[in-house]
């Protein structure tokens, strides 16, 4: 997967920051009250390797359940993982204590997804901000507070915020203050973890936005999880996207946008509306048969086949599909991949030939 990728800034992409290699994470479920027996595992994340270079961000999608957070969490070190490796910066920390992890923790940041939990209703803004700086004894107070105020100041705060309450701010100012602690220790990486879910559509812009500007001001970079595909594709360089703890296509965005591959991401994209309505009215989202199924005992070899329109049998449920190469970048996981993609006026004006290009028909690699 070592391309060259162009930033959203507009500049090349830098050298491996972070790399995931077969990441894993397994839940134990257990039967008994005084002796407890494992009987079964949650595959929560299953197999997930992909790279992020300095300065680029990364988009994370996929359905609730698919593990998008329990991988950010592992990548972060908050829970461990079962099985794999997590390489930043060239070191090893899948397995590092908790005393060796604590100066990593210092360019490892984290923005969690619901503004309202994640800030502690009891302290004042200023404590919350300026904690991870006292905790790494970076200055004095004077002058961890003085940092504080700037960072209110940056993402566009004021500084006199400094002794508010979070119940005294808006969920858009509450997600700013995150923005705010996890820049304050310089961080190299931020894991941004479905940071404007739970926000209405124009607060959502101007965290997305400021979130760019950080970016090019201070160099970071994000790998950045979401549900909603336009935001992925405003602010991502390149796209993963996951289902049931596996990665299923992983491209630049531009490549993902226009040529998918996977039929999960060709389905996720046709649900997505076009700015057309005559264009949407005309279009046919390909529609996924079934239901999620329990990653407590996935399907056999590729995850995906119970619900994919492209399914074989006796390949598709046999052979675990590894993530082919498509040029430019671009991985899937699928042996029998979508031929092109986005379908013209002409075709969504032919519901035949549509269903066709998107799917409808098999062929083989």
């Amino acid at each position: 997967m070592a391309t060259q990728v162009t930033t959203t800034n507009g500049t090349a992409a830098g050298e491996d920051l972070l790399v995931v290699e077969d990441l894993e994470k397994h839940f134990p479920v257990t039967r008994g009250i005084v002796f407890q027996k494992q009987v079964g595992a949650v595959r929560a994340v299953d197999g997930v390797s992909f790279r992020v270079r300095e300065g680029e961000t990364l988009g994370v999608v996929g359905e609730s359940g698919c593990g998008k957070s329990t991988m950010a969490r592992c990548i972060m070190r908050l829970i461990d993982p079962t099985g794999g490796r997590v390489v930043f910066r060239g070191r090893d920390i899948t397995n590092l204590s908790r005393a060796d992890m604590r100066p990593i923790r210092r360019e490892l940041m984290m923005i969690f997804q619901d503004p309202y939990a994640s800030l502690n209703s009891r302290k004042r803004v200023g404590f919350i901000v300026a904690e991870a700086l006292e905790v790494h004894k970076l200055g004095t107070d004077a002058e961890i507070k003085r940092r504080v105020q700037e960072l209110l100041e940056v993402v566009g705060l004021n500084p006199e915020h400094y002794n508010r309450f979070p119940h005294e701010f808006s969920g858009g100012q509450r997600q700013r203050i995150g923005v705010a602690r996890a820049l304050a220790v310089n961080p190299k990486l931020i894991v941004c973890d479905e940071p404007v879910s739970a926000l209405d559509v124009s607060v959502q812009a101007q965290i997305l936005n400021l979130l760019k500007d950080l970016q090019k001001e201070f160099g970071l970079t994000y790998i950045f999880i979401a549900h909603d595909l336009n935001v992925v594709r405003h602010i991502s360089d390149r796209v993963a996207v996951m289902y049931l703890g596996k990665i299923k296509e992983y491209a630049p965005r531009n490549q993902l946008y226009d040529a998918p591959k996977h039929p999960y991401t060709g389905a996720l994209l046709s649900a997505v509306p076009i700015p057309n309505p005559e264009l949407g009215r005309l279009r046919k989202p390909i529609v996924l048969e079934g239901d999620v199924p329990s990653p407590l005992n996935p399907p056999a070899a590729c995850n995906f086949h119970p619900r994919c329109p492209r399914f074989q049998p006796g390949h598709c449920d046999v052979e675990p599909p590894p993530l082919y190469p498509f040029g430019d970048g671009q991985f899937a996981a699928c042996h029998y991949p979508l031929e092109r993609w986005p379908l013209n006026e002409d075709e969504m004006r032919n519901p035949a030939q549509a269903a066709a290009v998107s799917g409808a028909t098999q062929t083989t690699p």
